[in-house]
């Protein structure tokens, strides 16, 4: 686990580094049939990290996550709640496209975890956005349904989580996209509250505690 005081290009290098991996990854039997890994894109100091299932065609042509449809959804999302997608890391459970889209298994699940684990311990974000079922069940193992979660906040292992339905469920029944919208203006706020508590158990900048880092994370609040 890296320490709040490590240099950001340095964490950033770390987020290169292990991208470089996924792209060569043979953990499992997925690359035999991908086009390209895809290890996820955003800084390494982004406060929100968004959690999808798997690339899907699209994605897997690109090398990069959320291209396509759904992508071009999350985005709307994210804008109207005053965001953009340069202020958060955007990956995946799997990091390679599983057949015809078909659900991730166990094993390919099992195998991408280190990548997915080591993202989040570099990134240390405020918020993990919990996109779809298969994000939810692999982070926060024994939560109900998403159904049944969607838009609450739960706190697990030091972390902050937020299940909502994904995007791509909502193109395929639009009934879900009231609720989606909705839990996005919850995700705008728990932000908000979060970035508050941060800065008020942060040491003030100029004292002996503060780093430069320290400052690095003051300026990243401006952005949201």
């Amino acid at each position: 686990m890296l320490e709040w005081g490590d240099d950001p290009a340095g964490r950033q290098g770390r987020l290169d580094a292990i991208a470089a991996e996924v792209r060569d990854c043979t953990r499992c039997a997925l690359h035999r049939t991908r086009t390209h890994g895809v290890p996820g894109t955003g800084p390494a100091t982004a406060r929100l990290m968004a959690v999808g299932e798997a690339p899907g065609e699209n994605e897997d042509r690109q090398g990069r996550p959320f291209v396509g449809a759904a992508g071009s959804l999350l985005t709307e999302l994210l804008e109207g709640i005053g965001l953009s997608r340069d202020d958060l890391f955007i990956t995946n459970v799997l990091k390679s496209r599983p057949p015809q889209n078909r659900d991730p298994l166990p094993e390919e699940v099992l195998a991408c975890a280190p990548y997915l684990d080591r993202q989040i311990a570099l990134i240390r974000p405020l918020v993990i956005l919990l996109l779809g079922r298969h994000a939810l069940a692999r982070l926060v193992p024994g939560a109900p349904t998403i159904s049944r979660c969607h838009g609450q906040p739960i706190r697990a292992d030091d972390r902050v989580y937020l299940p909502v339905y994904h995007p791509a469920a909502a193109l395929y029944n639009g009934g879900l996209l009231g609720a989606l919208r909705e839990d996005f203006g919850r995700l705008r706020g728990l932000l908000s509250e979060l970035e508050a508590d941060r800065a008020a158990a942060s040491p003030p900048v100029g004292t002996p505690h503060g780093t430069a880092d320290d400052r690095a994370d003051a300026q990243q609040l401006a952005l949201f």
